[in-house]
């Protein structure tokens, strides 16, 4: 999703690159390929090692990452109607659109309920333990909300569109509340028990997701609203891309720059590569294209400013966690296993008189 968003927040700048577009389209065409693999390597991790596989589930640390293929899903959907089109054409596009939203929604969901109905009965977590990973399963569905709206204009007019434009603001409205709910405990976290360990500081950019996803979501509702719903419903919608949408991209701006300073300090303190370098691209990513969102409804250039400054920062993100991924595929220290692990020193003994 991290490959897919590059390729998704691109094809809607607010500038026209010569030679740009193709680059997208090859972009989204590696999210695709990623996504297949990686479908495919967790397919066989089920068959194979069930035990473990649950066992993720059952792990605290492990069990809220049951959110990412939901949204991998859906970002690599979204992607082939704005540029996988190019390269697969129209109606390939929207066929597997339609089959990865679906797919990605009923993932999300099943995630949304099953990881905090786990975190509640099963793993026993305390607050001192809260992370914005535990954020994922719960961004999942405002994933689809602001991806859905893409596939109004191909339903039959009606009460075909307006279910679908109605059922994206009910999922915008639980990943919400939802979110507003969980993220307290994640800022209270942050705040009175200091910053996280080294290898999770990355992790606090994935608090740009739900304010990102959801400020992109909004404008995508009031991008179709008109002709699909009645009035005054659908200038409602126009009404709440502007008065949501430019004070939480406020706060995601704060928050943008408080997690950049946290990862400043850990990579001065020794932070090395892990896998958590990649929550620097999907919320930003979602930044991207909440900007865009609002200088389209806001008809405000410094938005045009504001997408085209973040998607440089999203590409630098990509670029920093890609290297060291390849570099580490290639040499084989990501696909190793963990070590054994040190054997225990041989008891002290004292000498006495």
């Amino acid at each position: 999703m991290g490959t897919a968003v590059v390729a998704g927040a691109g094809a809607a700048l607010p500038v026209r690159v010569p030679g740009l577009r193709p680059v997208l389209t090859a972009v989204w065409a590696l999210s695709l390929v990623l996504l297949v693999a990686l479908l495919a390597a967790r397919a066989l991790h089920w068959a194979h090692h069930r035990d473990q596989a649950r066992a993720h589930l059952l792990d605290p640390a492990t069990a809220p990452f049951y959110g990412c293929p939901s949204m991998a899903l859906l970002a690599v959907g979204g992607g082939a109607l704005t540029v996988g089109r190019d390269w697969i054409g129209a109606g390939p596009a929207l066929a597997l659109d339609t089959v990865l939203f679906t797919a990605g929604t009923a993932v999300g969901l099943a995630a949304a309920v099953t990881v905090p109905y786990l975190m509640a009965v099963r793993h026993r977590v305390t607050p001192e333990q809260a992370t914005p990973v535990w954020l994922l399963p719960l961004v999942a569905p405002m994933v689809s909300a602001a991806l859905g709206p893409h596939l109004v204009p191909h339903l039959p007019p009606g009460q075909p569109r307006q279910t679908l434009l109605f059922a994206c603001f009910a999922l915008f409205g639980l990943s919400l509340l939802s979110t507003l709910v969980m993220l307290p405990l994640v800022f209270a976290r942050l705040v009175t028990g200091g910053p996280p360990p080294l290898a999770l500081t990355p992790t606090l950019f994935l608090v740009l997701g739900p304010l990102g996803q959801s400020t992109t979501a909004v404008g995508a509702f009031a991008d179709v609203a008109p002709g699909v719903v009645p009035a005054p419903y659908d200038e409602g919608f126009g009404l709440l891309a502007v008065l949501y949408g430019v004070p939480v991209m406020g706060f995601a701006l704060l928050w943008l720059c408080l997690s950049g300073a946290h990862v400043v300090r850990a990579r001065r303190r020794g932070m090395r590569f892990a896998m958590t370098w990649w929550s620097f691209t999907f919320p930003v990513g979602t930044c991207v294209t909440g900007a865009e969102a609002l200088a389209r409804h806001t008809g405000l250039l410094a938005y045009d400013g504001l997408a085209l400054v973040l998607y440089a920062v999203l590409v630098a993100a990509w670029v920093t966690a890609a290297v060291p991924t390849v570099r580490g595929l290639a040499g084989g220290a990501l696909l190793a296993g963990p070590g054994p692990a040190p054997s225990a020193p041989p008891p002290a003994t004292v000498r006495t008189r």
